[in-house]
C-alpha cells in the first residue's frame, strides 16, 4: 500500500512487530523524506519504554549489554551509553554500503517473505488527521529605503510604532 501513513501508526506497527520478534537493536533512519521530522524513532523507543540513541554515526556494543553511540551534535560529536534493547536512528556517516553480488540477490529472490497486515497486528491505519486546505500567505507589501538612522527611528517609531 502507498499511501503515507502517520509517524504513530508506524510507530505503533513497529512495536507490535517489536511485540512479537523482541529484538536487541531497533535500527531506524534519522528523520522522515516527506516532512524531514525525526520522530519515529522517538515514538518507537517510548511506546516500547526502552533507551534511544538518535543521530548515530557510530555504534561499538560492550561485554556489559550496553551499546556505545557516538552521535553528532551541533558542537561536534557525542558519545552515549544505553542499554539494550533499545532504538537507534542513524545518521548518513555510520556506515559504508555495501552492494549484494549476483548469485546473492538471486538466492535472496527465492527465500519467502511473510507478509503481515496492519490488521493483522491489531494496529488501525485510519488517519487521525484531516488537511482541509492549503494556502498560501497573503503578499507583503514592498519595503523602503531611508536615508538614515533617524529616518528609520522616526518610521518606527510613528508609522510602525514598534518602538
Amino acid at each position: 500500500d502507498k499511501e503515507q501513513l502517520e509517524p504513530l501508526t508506524v510507530g505503533k506497527i513497529i512495536k507490535a512487530i517489536s511485540d512479537k520478534e523482541k529484538p536487541d537493536l531497533i535500527i531506524l533512519g534519522k528523520q522522515a523524506i516527506d516532512d524531514d521530522c525525526n520522530q519515529t524513532g522517538q515514538i518507537v523507543a517510548t511506546l516500547l519504554e526502552i533507551p534511544q540513541a538518535t543521530f548515530a554515526s557510530e555504534l561499538k556494543k560492550n561485554d556489559d549489554n550496553t551499546l556505545e553511540v557516538t552521535r553528532e551534535v551541533d558542537g561536534g560529536l557525542e558519545t552515549v551509553k544505553v542499554n539494550i534493547p533499545c532504538v537507534v536512528t542513524t545518521d548518513l556517516r555510520l556506515n559504508e554500503p555495501r552492494y549484494a553480488s549476483l548469485p546473492n540477490i538471486m538466492k535472496a529472490k527465492k527465500k519467502p517473505i511473510e507478509e503481515i497486515s496492519a490488521a493483522d497486528l491489531g494496529v488501525d491505519t485510519a488517519p487521525r488527521v484531516e488537511q482541509i486546505k492549503v494556502e498560501e500567505p497573503p503578499k507583503r507589501k514592498a519595503g523602503i529605503k531611508v536615508a538614515n538612522v533617524a529616518e528609520l527611528v522616526q518610521k518606527l517609531k510613528n508609522e510602525a510604532k514598534v518602538i
